[in-house]
């Protein structure tokens, strides 16, 4: 998460920049302080008449206040444009860029995979994986709240304002696991939006695409599949499961994150507990103590069996 150890070009120029304004800014500083202390040092007041005071506080004015400020904000933008260029989607000379589109949620991050013709998008939920050694465009939105997408090794941030889209493009220099966070205050769980984010080689990447795009195993019912389909499906999506809530008649797009592969998923609750054995069954028993306030309602009427068998089941979801 440091922003002072940069694995992509827009963050390696954005740690530049942080470097350059800190030196000048220190060296400024102690200007003004050495001068701060020398007046208090200085034994003798020179005698001037009101007319060269007038011209002294002149040159103070002008040069400390107009010159010294202008300089500094124009040079730090002729050094820092070319980092925000960098980080705009303009076209390419050689193929168009890899395209993942992530809409922020309070509290948490949908992740989507644009499909080609004939192919259906890949979902996935508080895990980013992307190519490295290319450019990657980020579209991103907000499905509530003002959110910010933030990788401080690779760079950014971007507000996600709702009702728009805007794009960032970022790259990694080399295969890796990153952090991302929210970067704007957007409720009580602001903290606790967190994304792991992985790069992978391209072939990797092509790979981990694929085994998602590829069409699901039937589901065979039984209990335990019926118990999440009476409790959970209406929020959640699973390949085979429907993929919109039906009331009174009147179509409602599911709102929760979709857990097609969720046992795959090294974290749970956007960073709150690491994906282990019996994990799942413990976040749906206790999630509002360990992320008060989001929008899953509290499971008190199920029993706890039943909750144990759902998050087992689910813990088996990978690709």
């Amino acid at each position: 998460m440091s922003i002072l150890d940069p694995t992509g070009p827009a963050a390696r120029s954005q740690f530049w920049i942080w470097w350059a304004m800190l030196i000048v800014t220190v060296v400024v500083s102690l200007g003004v302080y050495a001068l701060w202390l020398y007046t208090f040092r200085r034994r003798h007041q020179p005698e001037r008449t009101p007319r060269e005071e007038r011209r002294v506080m002149l040159r103070w004015v002008l040069g400390g206040g107009i010159l010294l400020p202008v300089v500094s904000i124009v040079a730090l933008m002729i050094f820092a444009a070319p980092t925000g260029r960098g980080m705009l989607p303009l076209p390419l000379t050689d193929a168009d860029p890899e395209r993942i589109e992530v809409i922020g949620h309070q509290w948490w991050w949908e992740v989507r995979y644009p499909g080609g013709e004939g192919e259906a998008d890949v979902v996935t939920a508080n895990r980013l994986v992307m190519p490295a050694g290319e450019p990657v465009d980020f579209r991103l939105g907000s499905a509530d709240v003002i959110h910010a997408f933030w990788l401080p090794r690779l760079g950014g941030k971007r507000d996600m304002v709702p009702g728009r889209f805007s794009t960032i493009r970022l790259e990694a220099d080399s295969p890796g696991v990153f952090g991302g966070q929210c970067a704007e205050f957007c409720g009580a769980q602001h903290t606790g939006m967190q994304l792991h984010v992985e790069a992978l080689e391209r072939e990797d990447y092509d790979a981990w695409l694929a085994e998602r795009r590829a069409a699901p195993e039937p589901i065979e019912e039984d209990d335990t599949i019926r118990a999440f389909g009476e409790h959970c499906a209406a929020c959640h999506r699973v390949a085979g499961f429907p993929k919109v809530l039906v009331v009174d008649d009147v179509e409602h797009d599911i709102e929760g994150p979709d857990l097609t592969d969720i046992g795959s998923r090294p974290t749970l609750g956007a960073g709150e507990l690491p994906m282990e054995e019996g994990a799942i069954a413990y976040w749906l028993q206790h999630h509002q103590t360990l992320k008060p306030g989001n929008r899953m309602p509290p499971h008190n009427h199920i029993e706890t069996e039943t909750l144990q068998d759902i998050g087992a089941w689910l813990e088996t979801l990978e690709p």
